[in-house]
């Protein structure tokens, strides 16, 4: 079951990087997106009675996108082994995403590169000051990463908000479906699928409804919160790791609970420290306040680093899911038979292992920002 899982990395990631996002119209994410917009609303006379009603809505709606994930993986495993492992790689390429965060972050700072370039002789107080040039491209591309009011944003201002995002989203866009799918496939491909949707699920309801205003997000929110711990401080010992700085880690302790929330802080301030960067969102939180926003150079050193601990993510994947398989050994004295709608397909994906992990390094290339990081 290892080579299957590692198959399935192969044929998800590949998919990412070759293909992108598939448009809204076509991606379950968004038909969820949908669900949870008609959910969005009044649901009682008191703030009591919403916080209540978002308790179903947070038990709930993340099941219609795992009971359906898991569903199609059964239903293709009953037609084909090889069948059902596909859809299950499938269902995990449609709940990560790496190619559009690194190609809207790379946009943004790009964005920014004219105005940068313009004010080169000037020097910035490490306030964010530059010379005042039309950035409204910058700062509408950066909504797509940030839900902060962006029209008085500076040059570099912009450019941390896209680095913050980057950091984030790189929990929550990666590790925080790719952990629980390295845990479960080797034991069941369907429950795999489903706990990547069940998850993918969760992250969207906070994202939607997830704000102070909005009592019926409450628990959405803490839920969110809950599922996140443990994805939000893996993805900072890969950015730690993708930086060579393994330090950063100790140093991001410093400002990593400043966000309001108990997880993002962690792969923002790792960021932070290992690009020797400040990261400020006004008035909430200051990462890393003694070093100056960033620059441009910096931000496509982020686009490198987010990238780089992708890889780390999906090494640190592998390792799981070959420990699962380690303390899950057969009983003793029997050998291992295969059953249920997965039966047979480590031997049908397995020969194709290699090859999906060729495809998989030659995609790497076509990925923004991943050249060689200057020292």
């Amino acid at each position: 079951m290892l080579l299957t899982t590692i198959a399935l990395f192969g044929l998800a990631f590949s998919l990412d990087l070759l293909v992108g996002e598939p448009p809204n119209a076509l991606h379950p994410v968004a038909w969820f997106g949908r669900l949870v917009g008609a959910l969005d609303r009044k649901w009682a006379a008191t703030e009591r009675g919403q916080r209540l009603a978002g308790v179903g809505i947070a038990v709930f709606a993340p099941l219609c996108p795992a009971i359906a994930a898991g569903g199609a993986v059964v239903l293709a495993g009953a037609l084909s082994p090889l069948a059902g492992a596909v859809v299950a790689g499938l269902v995990l390429f449609l709940t990560t995403s790496l190619r559009s965060l690194l190609e809207l972050t790379r946009a943004v700072v790009d964005a920014t590169a004219a105005p940068a370039t313009a004010a080169s002789a000037v020097e910035t107080d490490g306030s964010g000051s530059e010379p005042d040039v039309d950035l409204e491209a910058a700062r509408e591309r950066v909504r797509g990463l940030v839900g902060r009011d962006t029209s008085t944003l500076s040059a570099a201002e912009i450019r941390s908000a896209a680095v913050e995002s980057a950091g984030e989203n790189l929990a929550d866009g990666l590790v925080a479906t790719l952990v629980p799918f390295a845990l479960l496939a080797p034991l069941s491909l369907p429950a795999a699928a489903a706990a990547a949707a069940w998850v993918k699920g969760v992250n969207t309801l906070d994202s939607m409804l997830g704000y102070p205003a909005k009592p019926h997000g409450t628990a959405s929110a803490r839920l969110d919160d809950l599922v996140m711990w443990l994805p939000a401080r893996l993805a900072a010992v890969t950015i730690a790791v993708a930086g060579a700085d393994p330090l950063a880690l100790g140093r991001a302790r410093e400002w990593a609970r400043d966000p309001p929330s108990p997880n993002s802080g962690w792969p923002m301030a790792t960021l932070a420290c290992v690009l020797s960067v400040r990261l400020r969102k006004a008035g909430v939180y200051d990462l890393n306040p003694e070093a100056d926003l960033p620059t441009v150079a910096d931000g496509e050193r982020a686009v490198t680093v987010v990238g780089r601990a992708a890889v780390v993510g999906v090494l640190l994947a592998v390792l799981l899911a070959a420990a699962v398989i380690a303390i899950s050994p057969p009983l003793e004295g029997t050998q291992p038979v295969p059953t249920g709608p997965t039966a047979g397909v480590g031997a049908a994906l397995g020969a194709e292992a290699a090859g999906l992990a060729d495809v998989l390094a030659a995609s790497m290339a076509t990925l923004p920002g991943l050249e060689v990081m200057p020292a």
